[in-house]
């Protein structure tokens, strides 16, 4: 599938996927470190034929994704990716990368980066920042020129008293590139940008989080950002995993998600689920079904 059929209609808006990366990355019981095996393994055949879990490797296989929303008004990006050039030695997989996936996933949609009014970061981290950046003669310089990127204003925080102890790369040529430039607004997570474009409040992963509600008057389709990883999380709500600053929190949070979106019809779109990673939300005993929706 070309990234340019990776597009969904939704009322007067059309949310397009630009994946970067799609392929078996973690061992699911270090990523979700309350996971037993005997519970991998009576979910093992519908995650494998769901394509969450690989056959091959026994790891999750995840989507690293942006999603591009054109309303009547605006061009907005959700969620930048891992990026180019970035020096990430812990994730030999992120480290350094010189690909031009996502460039050409944004090029289908048939927009351009001068194009874009509003990048909304959904969190800091360094699967969500990467394309805030390029690397220009030496420097980073915000790659999208004139938009607005919204950070949630807690979140920036956070991360930049983590920063003063210790040097975060990920703050450094991701995200204080964009405030030097000026094109940084610091935001509340319940926040609406307009009649179209509301943020939700969705903390756990990290303290503010936030997800990407989408529709004129009710929401018709939302952007989860990383409240819930995988459809294991799905079925089984509670399971937190290991990157999550408050995990007690989070699975509070994926569960009230979950609960408000079953049933509803609302297009629910996921981060790193496997393609075609968006769908709609059922119930599943005490937990949910996700049921993926080809674009």
């Amino acid at each position: 599938m070309t990234a340019a059929a990776q597009a969904m209609r939704v009322g007067d808006l059309t949310i397009h996927r630009i994946v970067e990366q799609e392929e078996p990355l973690f061992d699911p019981l270090e990523f979700f470190p309350t996971l037993t095996r005997d519970r991998l393994d009576g979910n093992r055949a519908w995650l494998e034929d769901a394509g969450a879990l690989d056959r091959a490797t026994g790891k999750l296989r995840l989507c690293v994704q942006s999603y591009l929303v054109r309303t009547p008004r605006h061009t907005i990006l959700v969620d930048t990716c891992v990026g180019n050039d970035k020096p990430r030695p812990a994730r030999p997989f992120w480290n350094m990368r010189k690909d031009d996936a996502w460039e050409r996933g944004l090029a289908a949609t048939g927009v351009h980066a001068e194009e874009i009014d509003y990048v909304m970061c959904t969190h800091l981290h360094v699967d969500h920042v990467g394309w805030n950046t390029r690397l220009q003669d030496g420097r980073w310089v915000p790659t999208f020129p004139n938009a607005r990127y919204l950070f949630g204003e807690k979140e920036f925080a956070h991360w930049s008293a983590e920063h003063a102890k210790a040097a975060n790369p990920v703050m450094e040529d991701s995200v204080l590139p964009i405030v030097e430039a000026g094109r940084a607004d610091l935001v509340r997570t319940d926040m609406a940008l307009d009649d179209h474009v509301r943020l939700q409040p969705t903390p756990g992963h990290t303290p503010d989080h936030f997800a990407v509600e989408l529709g004129r008057g009710a929401t018709a389709a939302v952007l989860t950002g990383d409240l819930i990883h995988s459809p294991l999380q799905a079925r089984h709500p509670e399971m937190s995993m290991r990157a999550d600053f408050d995990g007690t929190q989070a699975a509070a949070t994926r569960r009230r998600f979950l609960e408000c979106h079953c049933g509803t019809g609302t297009l629910v779109c996921t981060a790193h689920f496997p393609s075609p990673s968006m769908g709609h939300i059922g119930r599943w005993g005490d937990g949910f079904r996700f049921d993926a929706r080809a674009g």
